[in-house]
């Protein structure tokens, strides 16, 4: 017998997702399936707004980073599929559905992602991933699918996968705060041998980069995160440590964006050379000020 979207339960982590999580959570019910949200201490209320439409909350008292909330809703889910859902993605009518059917037609599944469209138009497909060894394209020619396929790695936006599959492997790698943790899971699953799955008949839209307000600070911290986590998921799977080019590259942008007082360039190079310097120092990237 066919399963419905009551088999589904989806998990948004929230960090100051207020203004993006009315959307998200009314598609998601509209799709049948039932939500849990994990707050990482918003100082918004997206907390409260998330039980007031409806959802399951948890409350973090801090920021526990992407990979370590996603986990915690994941385990306290009791579906049989968890569908792991960025605040500032909504899902089209018929999309939980649509995973469904395709996680019953591809029985050799782990992961499975709809067809992103960001909001500028464009679909988003990545043909390549920094840890894929397989489905090899190392020019990351890009060849949007025209129907299902299997992909060389699925956005950590929206992925659909069996809850105790997830607890199998682990689910997300606790020690990356942000960034890379889509990737190192996407690996891991192709590496107990289940393949990634992009659904073409499952739609949709991505607010690229909104899922947490604005902030001051919070591009140099995004662009830390983004060094270290390079670096960690690099040596964790031993390829070369991308750690000293990336501090000399962005040390060096860095100086010369000060002499242009342009902060945003500033925070963007600061942040990533400041990211790879932590990686060569020994900082670990949950004990970094979190946001």
């Amino acid at each position: 017998m066919p399963l419905d979207a009551s088999a589904v339960t989806a998990v948004v982590v929230t960090h100051d997702s207020a203004h993006c999580l009315p959307a998200c959570l009314a598609a998601i019910e509209a799709c049948g399936a039932g939500a849990i949200v994990v707050d990482n201490a918003s100082g918004d209320g997206s907390a409260a707004l998330a039980e007031h439409l409806g959802a399951r909350v948890i409350r973090n008292a801090r920021n526990e980073g992407y990979g370590r909330a996603n986990n915690i809703g994941v385990r306290a889910a009791v579906s049989e599929f968890v569908l792991i859902v960025n605040p500032d993605l909504v899902l089209d009518a018929g999309a939980v559905e649509a995973l469904l059917a395709a996680a019953e037609r591809y029985p050799d599944a782990g992961l499975l992602a709809p067809r992103i469209q960001e909001a500028d138009g464009r679909f988003f497909f990545q043909p390549r991933s920094l840890l894929s060894p397989y489905l090899h394209n190392p020019s990351g020619r890009l060849v949007l699918p025209e129907g299902d396929c299997c992909a060389p790695f699925l956005s950590g936006a929206a992925l659909f996968c069996r809850r105790d599959l997830f607890l199998e492997l682990g689910g997300f790698d606790e020690a990356i705060f942000l960034f890379y943790e889509d990737d190192d899971l996407c690996r891991r699953m192709a590496d107990s041998g289940r393949a990634l799955i992009h659904v073409d008949a499952a739609r949709a839209m991505h607010g690229r980069g909104g899922s947490s307000a604005p902030e001051p600070g919070r591009i140099f911290r995004s662009r830390w995160h983004q060094a270290w986590s390079r670096a960690y998921v690099s040596r964790k799977y031993g390829l070369p440590n991308p750690a000293p080019g990336m501090f000399a590259v962005n040390a060096l942008k860095a100086a010369g964006a000060c002499l242009t007082f342009n902060r945003r360039l500033v925070e963007r190079y600061g942040g990533s050379a400041a990211g790879a310097w932590a990686w060569l120092t020994g900082r670990r990237a949950t004990t970094q000020k979190k946001g």
